[in-house]
């Protein structure tokens, strides 16, 4: 039998450490209780876990305000590290296409190796990145790969109108980045794998979206931005943005 005392004691818990974390999405608290259960998801690997201490999946889920059904696609999935925490945590009722621009040997392993119906892997361009047939989306994630597409031939206002119009109505656009220093621009984008943050929203709403919100969860303010990530010590900055369709 349920125990009502401890199931408002989990939830005021859970209420407290998201208004920590400086942000509370309205889809939240509903779909929290099943974050924990979608980390520990036996689909992720053990790869997928040793970056959970940087990558803080439990607070990304929140931010993104992730609910069992949804219907989600992960831009420039790589291995599919994303992609598995998003399939995970929409459950066998909702479906996530990971994009890549070419074949991904991790990837292709990773769902051929799997009884997951509701996980794709998608070949395709990033000036049309969304697969033909997808239905509405509700949710559209780039984790930590704006820069990485800045510095291809991708024409960025038309992959991020054909993002704009492949959401329904209300659907979210999360951007995760590095961040450069204010005013950087792009010039930080090769050279130290950054991006300024003013930059993605600047070209994200002149697609028509509307920043949402933005979290602190992933900010380091001691990081001087000076280094590329992966030369790090410590944790690098970074800056986290909800766009709303």
């Amino acid at each position: 039998m349920r125990n009502p005392l401890r199931s408002a004691l989990a939830f005021s818990a859970l209420s407290a450490a998201l208004l920590a974390g400086g942000f509370v999405h309205a889809a939240d608290q509903p779909a929290a209780s099943g974050y924990q259960a979608a980390i520990a998801s036996p689909i992720r690997t053990d790869d997928d876990r040793k970056t959970d201490a940087k990558r803080k999946p439990a607070e990304f889920l929140a931010f993104a305000g992730v609910r069992p059904g949804m219907k989600a696609l992960d831009i420039a999935s790589g291995g599919g590290s994303t992609a598995s925490l998003l399939t995970a945590a929409v459950g066998p009722k909702g479906e996530v296409w990971a994009q890549n621009p070419k074949p991904n040997p991790k990837l292709q392993e990773r769902v051929g190796g799997s009884t997951l119906p509701n996980l794709h892997a998608v070949v395709a361009d990033f000036n049309d990145p969304v697969p033909k047939g997808t239905p509405p989306l509700d949710l559209i994630t780039i984790n930590m790969s704006y820069h990485d597409i800045a510095n291809t031939p991708t024409d960025r206002a038309a992959m991020n109108k054909r993002l704009y119009e492949a959401l329904k109505p209300g659907g979210e656009l999360v951007i995760i980045d590095n961040a450069a220093k204010k005013g950087a621009g792009l010039t930080a984008t090769k050279t130290l794998h950054r991006i300024d943050e003013d930059t993605v929203v600047q070209e994200v709403t002149r697609a028509g979206f509307k920043l949402d919100t933005r979290s602190d969860y992933l900010h380091v303010a001691s990081d001087p931005r000076e280094q590329p990530f992966f030369k790090m010590e410590t944790p690098d900055d970074k800056f986290a943005l909800r766009f709303k369709k």
